[in-house]
């Protein structure tokens, strides 16, 4: 008979958890612990199999409200209900339990109905608990899903009529996510939740949605701008912002408002000499303010039709010596302490995208109004770092495809190895690409990924890359990805590529022996 759950059974005395694992055994795997230090112990190492603790109160070494305590102080008790047991039936030490989280209470000596009919009722409640969260997480799941499909849709259109680059939108997504996440290690000032944060970035790449109005003969003019030309171009901010407030007549949603915000006051400066409502201070949103920063930098750092790209030394250098407005410098002293790493770190993070495990992330803290600690932000950077780390290691060409941007992302590693850049725009046209890749041999791969299928969705094959001046055998191992497998609908592709070369020049060479081993005996025949 499969078992409905796992009980933890708590109580320092074995008679009593022996009788409660007999009434309880057919039903439920049993765990056991004579005193509140083991049950704790228990918890760190299965609290993601326990369905249920039967809990004594009154035991040595750590009793039943410590062993509640350290649930609450974990979160534990959120996910695992707690019967409490005790012969005490004074209704302090009841409603002390329940104040602690406690869900119910069974006193001594144990009526075995009883028992199992209040199990059975607690883990059932927690059961369809959990269905209704995860109901309500899948709904906020479709929402930022969609949320992010439309953003990068118009912000997309945004980018093909000004002419620049696709990976502008990319680098202020990632640029304002570095700088608000280090605003938030440096200072209190500017209280922000991760889901917060999450908004402000996905909202981003909508500060330019007004220039969807602007004449594209002064949208893309290749020299300077006249000063009326520039007054023309200074009304995209405005324009943006009316395309945020008509949308929230109908819409009350927060991405539109940090939108709005973010769109007419992306172009103001700290000492109130920007436009167009020249705010000053912190008068001007703190998401308008690091959208401005993130702007400036990636502006000066890419090519543009009026002018080339600025290093990243000398980018750095005009705007911390204010050649480009006004900041705060609280924003200034972020920007000098992220510098040393910034364009590293925006190569490396421009490879991520929203996905739905990072968004099922952020619904639970939707869900329970809960903040990310810095301490697990810096987890969440270590995680990345150690990514890095086993797949310079590992000797894999690691790279990821996406259909809608069209572009290729590789390892750093792999990058490296092949000579190639880590964001591959076009790459069926890049001229960089058919250096290292056949074009047959490239679009091969492409075929076999397209004939993959969800029950089979592996595609292999061996390809001579060219590296390092030679022709090295590699094999490639690789998958679609699937919006919705139903639908069929390919959104990207992932796989590596992994040095076969001496494996297959081995294999060679013993071929060549057998053959000639062949040969001779069908001579001496």
């Amino acid at each position: 008979m499969k078992k409905q759950g796992t009980i933890l059974i708590v109580d320092d005395t074995e008679m009593n958890r022996a009788m409660l694992a007999d009434m309880l055994a057919d039903d439920y795997q049993i765990i056991e612990a004579s005193n509140g230090a083991e049950a704790v112990e228990a918890l760190k190492r299965r609290q993601d199999e326990i369905s249920l603790v039967l809990l004594d109160i009154v035991m040595p070494e750590m009793d039943g409200f410590e062993v509640l305590a350290m649930m609450n102080k974990n979160d534990w008790i959120a996910r695992i209900p707690v019967i409490t047991i005790s012969s005490e039936t004074a209704s302090s030490y009841i409603d002390h339990a329940y104040d602690l989280g406690a869900s119910e209470y069974i006193s001594r000596p144990f009526d075995e109905k009883t028992v199992k009919r209040r199990v059975h009722n607690i883990i059932m409640l927690y059961s369809k608990q959990k269905e209704l969260e995860g109901m309500v997480a899948e709904q906020v799941v479709e929402k930022e899903k969609n949320n992010f499909l439309m953003v990068e849709i118009l912000s997309n259109i945004v980018e093909f009529r000004n002419g620049e680059s696709g990976l502008h939108v990319l680098h202020i997504r990632t640029l304002t996510e570095i700088f608000l996440r280090k605003l938030q290690e440096m200072t209190d000032r500017y209280p922000l939740s991760a889901a917060k944060i999450a908004l402000i970035v996905n909202a981003s790449a909508l500060h330019d949605i007004g220039k969807i109005s602007i004449p594209e003969n002064i949208l893309n003019k290749p020299g300077r701008l006249t000063t009326e030309e520039f007054e023309v171009m200074k009304t995209h901010s405005e324009i943006g912002a009316a395309i945020m407030k008509d949308a929230m007549l109908r819409h009350h949603e927060e991405l539109i408002e940090v939108s709005y915000s973010i769109c007419r006051w992306h172009h103001e400066r700290y000492d109130g000499r920007g436009y167009p409502d020249r705010l000053k201070g912190d008068d001007i949103p703190i998401e308008a303010q690091v959208v401005a920063l993130a702007d400036v930098y990636d502006a000066l750092t890419s090519e543009r039709v009026y002018k080339a790209a600025y290093s990243h030394e000398t980018a750095l250098n005009m705007i911390l010596g204010g050649e480009c407005g006004t900041f705060n410098p609280l924003l200034m002293d972020c920007l000098r302490q992220v510098a040393p790493f910034l364009k590293e770190e925006l190569r490396l993070h421009s490879q991520g995208e929203v996905n739905e495990e990072n968004i099922r992330a952020l619904s639970s803290q939707i869900l329970t109004g809960k903040k990310i600690s810095s301490r697990t932000l810096s987890l969440l950077e270590q995680e990345r770092t150690k990514y890095q780390f086993f797949a310079s290691m590992s000797n894999e060409i690691q790279f990821e495809y996406n259909y809608h941007t069209d572009v290729l992302t590789m390892s750093e590693w792999g990058a490296r190895q092949l000579g190639l850049s880590m964001l591959i725009e076009h790459p069926a046209e890049s001229a960089e690409m058919r250096r290292v890749f056949r074009e047959a041999d490239y679009q091969d791969l492409r075929d076999r990924l397209r004939s993959a299928t969800p029950d089979r969705p592996i595609a292999k094959a061996s390809y001579r890359l060219h590296v390092g001046g030679q022709e090295r055998w590699f094999k490639a191992v690789a998958r679609p990805l699937w919006e919705n497998e139903s639908s069929g609908e390919v959104v990207g592709a992932i796989g590596k590529f992994v040095d076969i070369h001496e494996e297959q020049t081995q294999l060679a060479r013993l071929q060549e022996l057998a053959a000639k081993s062949d040969a001779a005996l069908t001579q001496k025949n």
